[in-house]
């Protein structure tokens, strides 16, 4: 069973970069969310380049990313298929002319992948028509290749999706997780060095980079998804501009390739049992055992808030807190030593031992957590006010835990009733009536943090938190 992870290498960027990426698109596929344009005559049906951040958030059957179709048999698609493998492919005339798929699998829900798919079939040495990296890294070993023969023509003129695959006239296939940087060059074939660099403060890192010297070609577009109202706007120069449909301002997040936020983690999930959507945010369960975050915290001051959203039956049985301790047993939050937590009733919990705590909660309220372990101590909020009295719960120091280090978690109690939560560790899945971010810029909460509490980022973790 998987312990919850913390993200590492090359996506763990915890310090300012030369070249920030502000936003990504996140996509959820129960929606079936999909930007979309008809392209023109390219410039080369040669040579193109694909190059894009992607952050999954689910895989339960194939996931498109960048596509181009004209028909069942003339397509090209970047994907992820149900293995977790990585899949570039291309068709003519019903054959595929390109099959690049690494034998890697990418099964890490809190990192930042950058990937890039490049073709000239005008090189000599076949292996060169067609390549592909990985956070910087030529890709070298395959699961299945097929090489493209000299001068073949690919299928780049077709109708171009992100996030989803055009299946005779029915987008299907849909992407779950988040998208940034997301580059269609048309006319040459790049290397990865375009797009993304190590530098020499973190040279085991793999960065994104300003590219605002590309020659990006009749059909090329870059969308950096900046601008909430408009998330298909091309932003190349040639105003290839895309259809956004079943996505909305909310879908723009700050979770980004230069600022990781955490995530709850589906890879700790095997006794809990819940179902995750808008990208790892929204949790779904009937499941006492809790959910946990992405990111562990062991030092610093962290601030989360949670809206409880709705029961499938009348209950209202909600749990939210901390855990320091990976979860083995169908038990509810706050049952051992070393897991706090806030109960719907307004009870607190921790050791299998319940207290009266605070206000009792139901839909609609939104929770704040905030996590002291510079003092090792725990608030919790209602609505923005301090439950208690704001008299802190004392918690064991993250060193002396079995984990050393606390995740949030949050579940609902055990009975037929299904309970959705939406988290915000600072990328918020609903709209806010008021945002307002840490004293270090990050984040956007419906509550001001306490005074030096901190989103739960890589911005933020090694600078005044832990």
């Amino acid at each position: 069973m998987p312990l919850p992870t913390i993200p590492s290498g090359n996506v763990f960027s915890s310090l300012p970069t030369g070249y920030d990426v502000d936003n990504s698109c996140r996509f959820n596929d129960d929606d079936d969310p999909r930007l979309s344009r008809a392209s023109g005559t390219p410039t080369s049906t040669r040579k193109f380049t694909i190059s894009f951040w992607v952050k999954k958030s689910g895989q339960v059957a194939d996931q498109f990313l960048v596509s181009s179709f004209t028909d069942a048999n003339n397509r090209m698609a970047v994907s992820f298929d149900t293995n977790d493998r990585l899949e570039c492919n291309c068709h003519v005339s019903g054959s595929i002319i390109i099959r690049r798929n690494p034998t890697r699998k990418f099964r890490d829900y809190s990192a930042w992948y950058h990937i890039v798919f490049a073709v000239d079939t005008t090189q000599s040495t076949a292996s060169d028509r067609a390549k592909v990296y990985v956070n910087g890294e030529l890709q070298t070993v395959f699961e299945n290749t097929t090489d493209p023969s000299l001068n073949a023509d690919a299928n780049v003129s077709g109708d171009h999706f992100i996030g989803a695959y055009d299946n005779g006239g029915t987008p299907a296939l849909f992407f779950d997780g988040y998208l940034a940087e997301v580059f269609f060059v048309d006319g040459s074939q790049l290397a990865a060095t375009s797009f993304g660099e190590f530098d020499e403060d973190s040279p085991t890192i793999w960065k994104p980079k300003d590219v605002s010297g590309l020659t990006f070609g009749t059909n090329g577009f870059y969308l950096d998804f900046e601008d909430s109202g408009d998330l298909g706007d091309d932003e190349s120069g040639n105003t290839n501009d895309f259809t956004e449909t079943n996505l909305a301002a909310v879908d723009q997040a700050t979770d980004t390739p230069t600022n990781n936020f955490a995530t709850m983690n589906p890879l700790d999930n095997y006794i809990q049992n819940q179902t995750f959507a808008e990208g790892n945010l929204q949790t779904l369960s009937d499941n006492p055992s809790p959910a946990t975050s992405t990111i562990g915290m062991t030092a610093g001051k962290w601030w989360i808030e949670a809206k409880a959203v709705s029961t499938s039956g009348s209950g209202s049985d909600y749990q939210i807190g901390i855990i320091s301790n990976q979860v083995i047993a169908t038990e509810d939050l706050g049952h051992y030593s070393n897991n706090y937590a806030y109960y719907y009733d307004g009870n607190s919990k921790t050791g299998n031992s319940s207290s009266s705590y605070g206000d009792s909660y139901t839909h609609g309220d939104i929770i704040g957590i905030a996590v002291n372990l510079d003092d090792n101590e725990l608030k919790f909020y209602k609505n923005g006010t301090v439950q208690n009295s704001g008299t802190a719960i004392s918690i064991t120091a993250p060193a002396s835990t079995s984990l050393g280090a606390y995740f949030f978690a949050l579940g609902a109690d055990a009975n037929a009733n299904k309970y959705t939560w939406y988290i915000n560790f600072g990328n918020p899945i609903w709209s806010l009536s008021s945002a307002v971010a840490d004293e270090n810029g990050y984040g956007s909460f419906e509550y001001a943090p306490p005074s030096g509490f901190l989103a739960l980022c890589t911005k933020n973790l090694g600078s005044d938190g832990g």
